[in-house]
């Protein structure tokens, strides 16, 4: 097998304090590493061009301003651009752990993959907020580990926060499509069905610091339940029950709330079974109670804006038959 050389292909919009955050935890790599980094700025309007320069003696570098055309497309700039023949794609609000580039070049060298996924943490400097949230997005219990709580999973969707792809599954593939989001599952599909492998790498994790708030938390999990029957449509073989599961949970909240009304709550005992298990989990994991407590709230934000997306998606799409781009503009560039 060839030396691979690893190319960092970070997209960022008016983020460059994320950008010089994400570029102090490269600075803390353990070992002796080659590699670059690959910015790419997407039409921003607060550039993260100074911060750069604060880095480029320290790290090697190279920026790129370009107009704005959304993640995918800056990503394919970026390896375009790019000098390795492996690609590691982030986005600009991660912190890389210490021994990130050391667990990814170990697995690499084992059991060589041309496509790989990397979980995402919360590191301990994160708000509440955040760690409520991340525990929402990854835990088993929410989202059945599809964000990386499994082990070494062959077939693996990466998501583009933390993803590896070589040169020669690029240029087959073509890269990102211009769909956003779901870029990344859209990728990994068709990387698949061009005979790539994907793979997860559970100690290539990231922290993963999401500046967020809840109802922009509410409008990410909302579009990533209209994205799904829109894949579904264009992979079929990607269709799974599973993803019925949000929208079924929201609609059983409701009815079990609705026959507590009536003295039934035999449902509704059910749903407190769940969330005294979540509330019990978070604790566990986070060490806190206000995380804890606002796990619970982040994952019924989570269901009910990932179901009803979802829904509405599937609605326009099966049931009206209108095609996805004339259905969701918002969702293209």
């Amino acid at each position: 097998m060839e030396t691979i050389d690893f190319s960092f292909i970070i997209p960022v919009y008016n983020r460059p304090n994320e950008i010089k955050e994400l570029l102090e935890s490269f600075s803390n790599f353990e070992g002796q590493h080659t590699y670059e980094i690959v910015i790419v700025e997407d039409g921003s309007t607060e550039t993260s061009e100074p911060v750069v320069d604060l880095y480029n003696s320290q790290l090697d570098i190279s920026y790129y301003f370009k107009e704005n055309s959304g993640p995918g497309d800056s990503r394919n700039y970026g390896m375009q651009k790019a000098k390795g023949n492996y690609f590691i794609i982030l986005d600009s609000d991660v912190l890389l752990p210490s021994n990130y580039l050391i667990e990814v070049k170990t697995f690499l060298n084992t059991s060589y993959y041309d496509c790989f996924g990397g979980p995402d943490a919360a590191h301990s400097s994160f708000s509440n907020l955040q760690k409520a949230i991340n525990f929402a997005m990854t835990s088993f219990i929410t989202t059945g580990g599809i964000r990386g709580g499994k082990q070494n999973v062959e077939d693996f969707q990466p998501r583009s926060f933390n993803m590896g792809l070589s040169k020669k599954a690029f240029i087959a593939s073509g890269g990102f499509g211009k769909i956003y989001p779901g870029e990344d599952p859209d990728l990994s599909l068709r990387l698949q069905k061009l005979g790539f492998k994907t793979n997860l790498i559970e100690t290539a994790f990231v922290y993963h610091k999401r500046r967020i708030s809840w109802s922009k938390f509410y409008k990410q999990v909302y579009k990533f339940g209209m994205v799904r029957p829109i894949l579904n449509q264009w992979h079929p073989n990607s269709k799974s029950i599973v993803y019925w599961f949000p929208t079924v949970f929201s609609l059983g909240f409701i009815i079990s709330i609705l026959l507590a009304a009536f003295q039934f709550n035999l449902l509704l005992y059910f749903y407190g079974l769940y969330f005294a298990l979540a509330f019990i989990l978070a604790l566990i994991t986070n060490r806190n109670l206000s995380v804890a407590f606002q796990a619970l709230l982040a994952i019924v934000i989570q269901f009910f804006g990932y179901g009803y997306g979802f829904l509405k998606s599937t609605f326009n799409l099966v049931i009206l038959g209108k095609d996805p781009e004339d259905a969701f503009p918002e969702l293209f560039f």
